[in-house]
């Protein structure tokens, strides 16, 4: 339920762009002209006249009557410049200006979509989206649509500023998130295995030459992918949030050897340190399945603070502590610590680049098991024309390990290791509401020991929806 104060804010929010049509729109309206104060229609309200208008001046009349909120009358003027494919933007923008007017928010929706997906940079579109969705509830998608709007470097003072307001109130209200994918996965290397023939082993200070079996080795395969997440932000007190984050995950492949799910559960407070920092702290929890078997059980804790350092860039840092139940060999059980920090920034209006440090202590049973990894992140996304969005992504990190493994040498092992993501997809496309989605990730483990040494290619080719 919106609250009325939401509400308010957001009617303000277009107060200082009074004109109704976008940017584009308005310089091709006023290029021909400054229309009459009173409606072609009430002219000929008295008897019958004919007319002869440009598409143009047809505009001109539609945007006159939907403004003075005469929307039924301007319907079949909006109906008639809908075939004029020079206007199209206008004729969209108006046509759900007189949507939201009639209160079909859902049909005003669609339109404001359809413009964004051709041109992502029209910030007033993405405004009116986002009222049309705070009008349909769906809160999360209302802040997305702001946060992007703000990144807009031309909007004005007061405009940014109600923005931030709305932002804020949004947070303080109950919403909720759910997001499902389902694709397809080739994998080159789904047992996530060495593609070396022969390796050596120690005996004594002797190297052995062992050749590896097959089901040592990488195998291919293709295989069945589904992702569900899904989120509530509860209000418990003036800025205070209960966050419940629910993420599972399974891939299934012929067989039941080499399938892998994830579920895993996070609960806590989020705490508004002011309009542009947060801070939250949840209880973590989460199981792994792998070839039919529960392998581990984790149990932590989760931190977070992030800042707003101004429209366009923001911060990050969080700090992830959980204790690893391994099922299958108390050699890999103990606590595994992770710290985060990142930095955001919108190079354009609907597109983001980031990057950030990130290290991580394993701390196992076995000191051979145990090891200390550090690397950075780097990546860059978002939305381009006609409905395609992006995101490209990759870290480099290097990983030493406590104790050597004797039986593959009397040196400590030590990894560099690489990650590489590009997704693709297009929100313009719907059916049931799903849009397709096409990823691409490569990993690549380079090991001072070749037993260690891998490299993996997994596609996934699959539809996402996002409500």
């Amino acid at each position: 339920m919106r609250l009325p104060r939401l509400a308010g804010a957001a009617l303000l929010l277009v107060a200082p762009l009074a004109a109704a049509l976008p940017a584009k729109a308005q310089s091709q309206s006023q290029a021909h002209g400054q229309a009459q104060s009173q409606a072609l229609i009430d002219q000929c309200a008295a008897s019958t006249c004919v007319a002869r208008l440009t598409p143009a001046q047809l505009l001109a009349e539609a945007q006159r009557l939907v403004l003075a909120g005469r929307t039924e009358e301007a319907r079949p003027m909006l109906q008639a410049l809908a075939h004029v494919p020079a206007l199209r933007l206008e004729t969209r923008f108006l046509t759900g200006i007189a949507a939201s007017a009639a209160g079909d928010h859902a049909a005003a929706a669609e339109q404001y979509r359809a413009i964004l997906a051709d041109d992502p940079s029209q910030t007033r579109v993405r405004l009116e989206l986002a009222r049309a969705m705070l009008a349909m509830g769906k809160t999360a998608s209302a802040d997305r649509q702001f946060r992007i709007a703000a990144q807009d470097q031309d909007l004005p003072p007061d405009v940014a500023r109600t923005i931030r307001a709305v932002r804020d109130v949004i947070r303080q209200q109950r919403g909720w998130r759910f997001d499902v994918d389902f694709a397809l996965v080739p994998d080159s290397n789904i047992n996530n295995a060495t593609d070396a023939e022969r390796i050596n082993i120690l005996f004594g200070d002797t190297p052995i030459p062992l050749t590896l079996d097959d089901e040592a080795r990488a195998r291919s395969g293709t295989g069945q992918s589904a992702v569900i997440s899904a989120g509530l932000r509860l209000p418990v007190a003036e800025g205070t949030l209960m966050l419940v984050d629910l993420d599972s995950s399974g891939t299934n492949f012929s067989g039941e050897s080499y399938d892998d799910y994830l579920v895993q559960l996070a609960a806590g407070p989020e705490f508004r340190l002011s309009s542009a920092a947060s801070v939250s702290v949840q209880a973590v929890g989460a199981q792994r399945w792998y070839g039919g078997d529960l392998v581990s059980r984790q149990a932590g804790v989760k931190t977070g603070f992030q800042a707003r350092l101004s429209n366009r860039e923001q911060i990050g840092l969080q700090l992830d502590a959980r204790h690893t139940e391994a099922r299958f060999d108390d050699a890999y059980s103990g606590w595994q610590i992770g710290a985060y920090a990142t930095y955001e920034r919108a190079v354009a209006r609907a597109i983001v680049v980031s990057g950030g440090v990130f290290g991580r202590r394993d701390s196992l049973g076995a000191e051979t098991y145990s090891s200390t990894e550090l690397g950075v992140i780097a990546g860059v996304g978002g939305e381009l024309a006609h409905g395609i969005s992006f995101g490209l992504s990759g870290t480099v990190s290097r990983a030493e390990y406590d104790a050597p493994m004797a039986f593959f040498s009397p040196d400590p092992r030590e990894d560099w290791r690489y990650t590489a993501r590009a997704t693709l997809g297009n929100r313009k496309i719907r059916l049931l509401g799903f849009s397709p989605q096409l990823s691409a990730s490569y990993t690549r483990t380079d090991s001072s020991l070749p037993y260690f040494a891998n490299d993996r290619l997994r596609f996934r080719i699959g539809v996402a929806r996002y409500f």
